[in-house]
């Protein structure tokens, strides 16, 4: 290393750190070290090395000052191509950490950074953006790692499924626990390595073979560390609760036995949390619904209580359910199985002809379901009603419920066309519907059938807990809702100023953007060529819903007030504001029942928040891996799809049946294709040719990665359509 550029490093440095330095730019430094003009390059590479060991920050004003002043702290990111972000806890811009400024730091790790560059974005809708240097490692939040194991010699390695933990691992001999090349294994890390050293671990379990049916799916269940077993003590609890209602259970709790009432379900639900009852009186409609009272059987800082916690969530994988409640609750005495006396919760609304509530009661009820339905038979039933099908034999089947399944399209459409006055939001892309064999190979997947039934539920359950939010939030108490903020300035400002260039405008006022504005835009562009690109845009510019203990209101929803309350069964935040309820209808929540909550509720909301994200995360790798196992099976085969994503990597392509696969620069062999950022498209060097986000194509398939995760397409153009053929004959 060169000694005199050490020295120079060391002078200006200290010069910097001086008690009597106040930030100054690098001619004002230059003047007074009296350095001259034909020396002042050597003086940027001192102040850029400096600037990139985090020693010392620029502001955007270009004024030097001591880099150890500006540390933070924050979780760090890690990206498959080597490079990072941290985000920082109440900050809403993430800081870019470079691949040589990571300093070692694993995905998830907490580490102590320093800002070492501000800059204006690439272009002037982007906003600023931070660059900064990982200078310390706080804590690890990575300890164990899931993976391929493969032998050498007398060690050996694992390959992460985690893209974000770069390096393989490390195996001495000894501590592979007699795992073999193609075993998927879970690896504790011992030491995680340095920036010549790969991290180190040892084997702690062998899922099972790769090739062996359900090990791809309990990959992920061990790489998201979701837990599968229920601890004994709890099993024990759920085993102890009474298989019937009694009467001592009953008693004091308003009896809605002989009210004519259904669950509304897919085909293969089990844990049934919520029914639905409906009459009209004069113009008036009196909604019903009641939501089963699990609270009664899982008791505040019971075994119970804790794991439900814990879990946060139920997790719905291809081809398993990780409950949050043992399966003799979910699917026993809690699940409102018709025929059966089942304990509730219900919100009772009284509801005008224009859709607005005008009285309810949210009481403990008893309840007894009629019949189980499911959503294919009600919404069967009202295109039978409609005219569409003949003969009527669902209607047939069901025939003293149709009044009420009529009755409820209608009053459905009216709370659907109020939402829609004020504003709420509908991104209606389509959920993937996965059909698996026995052995958990997928055999068909297609977009998920969103019908008239599904609407009508939805519908009822916004109700409910729009409902319920705005009683608590007049009660002031202590409660839990949940919140969708404001979507973010900038990205906002950068749709507004995109979609001009199609004659669409978004009104942005005083720096905000009412959801009346999304919804009329998607309105807009409704049947244009460009409403899959700006749809898509307009999902990406907003924010994830979370839980809070605050109400701030539901963006998406255009609600002022929002909670979940319809499905204690699988979130634990409807449990949570059940118990709050019941103490409150039964007048118990005095000043300590009261104190108690503010206290536990932050914790709460941000548990399962976090879980929340954890279950949504592993449900979406199990879908991406089987679509990759599907496409596996459809090498060479062409399909049509839309351009969902652009980058300077390649086009990201969604095929009609929902799978996304990339077409790679390198697969694009007709042109040299530069990515234009600000444009959403990619244009040919050459050719002029000009792929744009929201783009019909069709595609060829090249390759599927199971251990990736990855799709492989090419686009299917005029030139190559001939070889193409070529290789298919």
């Amino acid at each position: 290393m060169d000694q005199t550029f050490e020295k120079r490093k060391k002078v200006i440095y200290d010069f910097i750190c001086d008690d009597l330095y106040v930030p100054m730019k690098k001619k004002e430094i230059a003047i007074l070290l009296q350095i001259p003009k034909e020396q002042r390059g050597e003086l940027t590479e001192v102040l850029d090395a400096l600037e990139a060991e985090g020693k010392v920050f620029v502001s955007k004003k270009g004024k030097y000052t001591k880099g150890q002043a500006k540390r933070m702290s924050g979780v760090f990111q890690a990206n498959a191509r080597g490079f990072g972000f941290v985000l920082q806890e109440g900050e809403t811009g993430d800081v870019f950490i470079s691949e040589e400024n990571t300093n070692g730091a694993f995905d998830g790790d907490r580490v102590e950074f320093v800002i070492t560059k501000e800059t204006d974005g690439r272009d002037s809708h982007e906003g600023k953006r931070k660059e900064g240097k990982v200078v310390g490692i706080l804590s690890h939040g990575t300890t164990k790692v899931v993976g391929l194991y493969e032998k050498y010699k007398n060690f050996g390695f694992v390959r992460p499924d985690n893209q974000r933990v770069l390096n393989d691992v490390y195996i001495p001999a000894g501590k592979e626990k007699g795992a073999i090349t193609g075993h998927k294994v879970v690896v504790e890390l011992t030491s995680y390595g340095g920036e010549d050293m790969k991290p180190e671990g040892r084997v702690v379990e062998i899922i099972g073979h790769i090739n062996d049916p359900g090990t791809d799916i309990m990959s992920i269940v061990k790489g998201y560390d979701l837990p599968v077993e229920f601890p004994e003590r709890v099993l024990n609890q759920a085993e102890r609760v009474g298989q019937k209602v009694s009467e001592a259970d009953m008693a004091g709790r308003m009896d809605l036995r002989d009210w004519q009432m259904v669950t509304i379900d897919g085909e293969d639900a089990k844990d049934l949390d919520d029914a639905v009852s409906l009459t009209k009186e004069g113009d008036n409609y009196r909604l019903g619904v009641h939501i089963a009272d699990v609270t009664n059987y899982v008791q505040e800082k019971s075994a119970l209580d804790r794991e439900a916690l814990n879990r946060g969530t139920s997790v719905y994988l291809a081809d398993r359910v990780i409950p949050m409640l043992p399966h003799k609750l979910s699917n026993g005495i809690c699940s409102l199985n018709a025929g059966e006396n089942r304990l509730a919760l219900s919100c009772i609304m009284t509801i005008n002809g224009k859709g607005e509530i005008i009285d309810h009661v949210i009481a403990e009820t008893v309840i007894r379901v009629e019949e189980r339905m499911s959503y294919t038979s009600v919404a069967k039933i009202l295109e039978e009603q409609a005219g569409k099908e003949s003969p009527k034999t669902e209607s047939e089947k069901y025939r003293d419920l149709v009044p009420m399944f009529l009755l409820m399209a209608e009053l459905s459409g009216k709370l659907r066309d109020k939402r829609r006055k004020r504003g709420s939001i509908d991104f209606d892309f389509p959920e993937t519907k996965m059909i698996l064999d026995e052995n958990g190979k997928p055999i068909n997947i297609k977009p998920y059938d969103r019908n008239a039934a599904t609407k009508i539920i939805e519908d009822f359950m916004l109700m409910a807990n729009e409902t319920v939010a705005e009683e608590y939030y007049w009660r002031e108490l202590p409660f839990l809702y949940r919140t969708h903020e404001q979507p973010d300035e900038e990205k906002i400002k950068k749709l507004s100023t995109f979609i001009n260039n199609f004659g669409f405008h978004i009104h942005v006022g005083n720096s905000e953007v009412k959801p009346k504005e999304v919804q009329k835009l998607l309105g807009q562009v409704e049947g244009t060529p460009q409403e899959a690109l700006i749809s898509r845009l307009a999902l990406r510019s907003m924010r994830q819903a979370r839980y809070t203990p605050e109400n701030t209101g539901h963006f998406g929803l255009a609600a002022k007030y929002y909670t979940h309350f319809t499905s204690p069964i699988r979130r634990y935040p409807d449990l949570q504001i059940h118990r709050i309820i019941k103490e409150n209808i039964r007048g118990k929540l005095d000043g300590d029942r009261i104190a108690h909550y503010e206290k536990i509720l932050p914790e709460v909301a941000l548990q399962s928040s976090m879980r929340e994200r954890r279950a949504d995360e592993a449900e979406r790798e199990t879908v991406k891996l089987k679509k990759t196992e599907y496409m596996q099976d459809h090498i060479g085969d062409i399909f049509e799809g839309v351009i969902s994503g652009l980058t300077k990597w390649g086009a990201y392509v969604e095929l009609h049946n929902t799978i996304e696969g990339l077409v790679h620069v390198t697969n694009m062999r007709d042109d040299h294709y530069d990515y234009i950022e600000g444009q959403y498209e990619m244009m040919g060097e050459h050719t002029r040719n000009v792929y744009r986000l929201g783009q019909q194509a069709k595609v060829r398939v090249l390759g599927a990665d199971r251990l990736q995760r990855t799709i492989d397409f090419e686009f299917v153009t005029v030139q190559n359509q001939a070889d193409i053929l070529r290789d298919v004959l």
